[in-house]
């Protein structure tokens, strides 16, 4: 659910990059209580790893569409909503701003529907009042299947609302939500199965770690060195490997647009969406997780179907590369919190 700048107008942009950025600030503070040493490298991984996933795109049978994962609940399973928020938004930072992997303008909104609905209404309202503290491996299945899926079909809805307020007149309301959410709703199934193998793993491994995060409480003296190199070994092998395997199919969002207006790409020609094209243009080193094309050299005549797997040098770079960069931000961000938490002690004390 990337959504492009040109689904959104500049004022339905600024008013969710404005509410965006109001929740991120919440969350740094809230945060701050159950921050420590052990949750920042936790953040880093799991962001890298959440980044590799959303490079596979996974076919939904008989529609000719594909879907990823969101990625916000699995986050907000094991780090918190607030933690897992800022997560989130620092995978979708590095995808815009490094990828051109949704637009700059839209940057609020998809965090918006990938991270709002799932860390802070999913999340807390739907699973953890289904676990109710008693964890075990069947309880995590149901409650991660379902909660997946009333996140995802919320982050939907977000997104036909904001194209609805942007004035979009392609995509008309009617049409448009009658075909996102039942797709969506497919996609959401295979989230909820992902996520709740990755949530039996850690619960396996380190049960602890998802009990403090259900109770905002920091990590403390818990071992997760097991844990952390196996999310590390999971985002290098998805990103440089699993990647070649993603459908080449359109995504559940992509599926809808041509449903919907007979193309997946909207067109935007005032002065800022321009503008931010153009700067996207210049950060984005490995646009569509693939090496910049030579201009001089010529695209090869003739159509063909695209080889899967798709092997490519360019895409296994994009998953090292950004699931680092990630992985570096995240840490950066938890890190920064902690300084703000020991430089708050020392003033109080």
């Amino acid at each position: 659910m990337h959504m492009a700048d040109a689904l959104i107008s500049p004022v339905v942009g600024g008013a969710m990059w404005a509410a965006t950025a109001g929740v991120a600030a919440y969350s740094i503070k809230k945060v701050q209580t159950e921050m420590d040493e052990k949750k920042i490298p936790l953040m880093g991984v799991m962001g890298a790893f959440i980044f590799a996933s959303q490079m596979i795109n996974f076919t939904i049978p008989a529609t000719g569409s594909s879907g990823h994962i969101g990625g916000g609940l699995i986050l907000a399973i094991l780090l918190g909503p607030y933690a897992g928020f800022l997560t989130i938004a620092s995978v979708l930072a590095i995808q815009a701003l490094f990828f051109a992997d949704g637009g700059l303008l839209a940057y609020g909104c998809n965090v918006f529907n990938m991270g709002f609905f799932s860390c802070f209404i999913a999340y807390p309202l739907i699973y953890k009042v289904l676990m109710k503290k008693e964890y075990s491996p069947t309880r995590i299945f149901l409650a991660s299947v379902l909660t997946a899926v009333i996140g995802l079909q919320l982050g939907a809805f977000g997104v036909v609302l904001e194209t609805l307020f942007s004035g979009k007149t392609e995509l008309p309301f009617g049409t448009f939500v009658l075909l996102m959410q039942p797709i969506h709703l497919a996609i959401g199934v295979v989230e909820g199965l992902v996520t709740a193998a990755i949530a039996t793993y850690i619960w396996n491994a380190r049960p602890e770690i998802i009990e403090k995060a259900s109770s905002g409480e920091a990590i403390g003296n818990i071992s997760i060195k097991k844990v952390v190199a196996g999310l590390v070994a999971a985002a290098v092998v998805t990103g440089a490997g699993l990647s070649w395997f993603a459908s080449s199919n359109p995504d559940g969002l992509e599926w809808a647009m041509i449903k919907t207006a007979g193309t997946a790409e909207l067109e935007a020609t005032d002065g800022l969406h321009q503008q931010l094209s153009d700067l996207q243009s210049k950060t984005a080193f490995l646009p569509d997780y693939s090496f910049k094309a030579n201009e001089e050299q010529p695209e090869p005549s003739g159509e063909g179907e695209e080889a899967w797997p798709a092997v490519s040098g360019g895409t296994s770079t994009s998953g090292l590369v950004g699931g680092s960069l990630t992985l570096i931000l995240a840490a950066l961000v938890g890190g920064g919190i902690s300084l703000m938490k020991r430089r708050r002690y020392r003033i109080n004390s």
